[in-house]
């Protein structure tokens, strides 16, 4: 795109551009000059909105925390509808197939994004320490309807489901799992606690 073109929603087609480059050829690509190209602009427009580099990469993780922050409030709102391992199967596929695994690694990768996300979260890993917040306070939800066991751990439930999840999605390069794999990943994880 020439330079002086407008283009619209700079910072989305910006976050959208580095999540499809993660997505596709993991954090070693993920450059400002790659982003801005896979955006289709000029490399000065990531630079007109963000400090720098590690500060784009920072939002782009925010961002994306906001996302599966609005799948958790979807997910608690379908407590007592359909089957707990069904509406848990959907949320994992919603949270992994997207960019949750590569943001762990983007963080793991670099030195200077990490140092600066540890400033706002100093603990745990971005979105999938959500993820698994989100997954308890549901599985939380399930126990007082009954669904779930009342004397279930959720919060350990919710990390197993965020590590193993996490586990069966790692491989950008495999096909992704499918629902029923999902499904039987929830169902063994949740075992005894489920109570319908």
């Amino acid at each position: 795109m020439p330079t002086g073109v407008a283009i619209r929603d700079a910072r989305e087609q910006l976050f959208d551009a580095a999540e499809r480059i993660l997505l596709r050829d993991g954090p070693s690509a993920l450059t400002s000059r790659s982003v801005t190209a896979e955006a289709g602009c000029a490399k000065g427009v990531l630079h007109r909105h963000f400090r720098d580099f590690d500060g784009f990469l920072a939002e782009l993780v925010e961002d994306r925390v906001v996302r599966v922050e609005r799948l958790g409030a979807e997910l608690r709102e379908n407590a007592g509808n359909g089957t707990v391992a069904d509406n848990l199967a959907e949320a994992l596929t919603a949270i992994f197939e997207t960019v949750a695994v590569a943001i762990v690694s983007l963080v793991t990768f670099r030195d200077e994004l990490r140092a600066r996300i540890r400033q706002q979260r100093p603990s745990g890993l971005p979105i999938l320490t959500e993820a698994g917040n989100l997954i308890a306070d549901y599985l939380a939800a399930e126990a007082d309807i009954g669904r779930v066991a009342a004397t279930a751990d959720t919060g350990l439930l919710a990390r197993t489901l965020i590590g193993s999840g996490h586990l069966l999605f790692a491989d950008r390069t495999a096909p992704r799992p499918r629902l029923e794999a999902v499904r039987g990943l929830v169902t063994a994880v949740l075992g005894s606690a489920l109570t319908s």
